[in-house]
């Protein structure tokens, strides 16, 4: 469903939000030229959801907390409800959700989600943060998603465009295996810091670097515009598409998938964590067009 998007611009990029998920639909460049996903429902119509309270897919889509079993759907509910919007300027807006009866029938946890987003120059900055108002831990996970185009509309073809890492990457990558993280890793597909973008990588899902030591990644053909995708501090990375789709997902992750055959508490799942009562959690996403 698309609502009425909030709409902010700088000097060299224009954004478009949807209160629905709090999600980025549309990032142009300063000619109007589109910088994202067409959203193709022969492939995916989504364009940047935010993942939250979990981050991919849990074993039998349940979550365990203190011997109870709460039943929620992949990447969580936040992408599928709408947030308030509590700041819209120029250049900048931001967004809200609060739990409710229908959060907490699948996570049964007070807490806030502010979803920001601004535009200076040529950048646009994301930020997410989360409050926890309650009594008790709240454990979560977070993971941003947003679908760039493939290729970017600078004329140069699909098979030319890569992603190439700021850091050495040398360990094997984790790999999906029905949603859920295979016991077997596979050896790292990079050339050096590059992955060149083929279908045939993404037939059986996401390509996930878990750890990924990098903060930051080039997307782009040589020769052409690019974007440089900063993610201070986020300890995983997953890139995924569908072979044949318009798009590339590059996407930074606080979070991670269940391991085949976890049946544990949610607390105890790897890439979870924890904000004490009373505080919060802090996180940003960077999205930068070189010309």
């Amino acid at each position: 469903m698309v609502e009425n998007l909030i709409e902010i611009a700088g000097d060299g990029l224009h954004a478009a939000i949807n209160p629905l998920g709090a999600e980025l639909s549309s990032l142009r460049d300063a000619e109007g030229r589109q910088l994202m996903t067409d959203a193709d429902p022969a492939f995916w119509t989504g364009r940047a959801p935010i993942l939250f309270p979990i981050v991919g897919q849990l074993n039998g889509d349940a979550l365990r907390i203190d011997g109870t079993a709460y039943t929620m759907q992949k990447h969580g509910f936040a992408r599928r409800m709408r947030f308030a919007v509590t700041e819209h300027t120029a250049s900048a807006a931001r967004f809200r959700l609060t739990d409710n009866p229908d959060t907490r029938a699948a996570y049964p946890f007070p807490f806030v989600l502010e979803i920001g987003f601004a535009i200076e120059d040529a950048t646009l900055t994301m930020t997410a943060r989360i409050a926890n108002p309650g009594a008790v831990p709240l454990p979560a996970s977070f993971g941003w998603h947003p679908a760039f185009a493939w290729p970017l509309p600078y004329g140069e073809p699909r098979a030319a465009h890569r992603v190439t890492f700021a850091a050495d990457e040398p360990e094997p990558i984790a790999l999906l295996a029905d949603g859920l993280i295979a016991p077997t890793p596979r050896p790292s597909p990079l050339d050096g810091r590059a992955l060149r973008l083929d279908d045939a990588l993404f037939e059986r899902d996401a390509l996930i670097w878990n750890p990924v030591h990098s903060q930051s990644v080039r997307y782009g053909a040589a020769g052409g515009p690019s974007l440089d995708i900063a993610f201070p501090d986020t300890p995983r990375l997953g890139i995924w598409t569908k072979p044949g789709a318009h798009y590339v997902c590059i996407e930074p992750w606080h979070g991670i998938a269940d391991p085949e055959g976890f049946a544990g508490d949610f607390r105890d799942k790897p890439g979870v964590f924890e904000i004490a009562p009373g505080a919060d959690w802090h996180c940003s996403l960077h999205v930068t067009l070189r010309e």
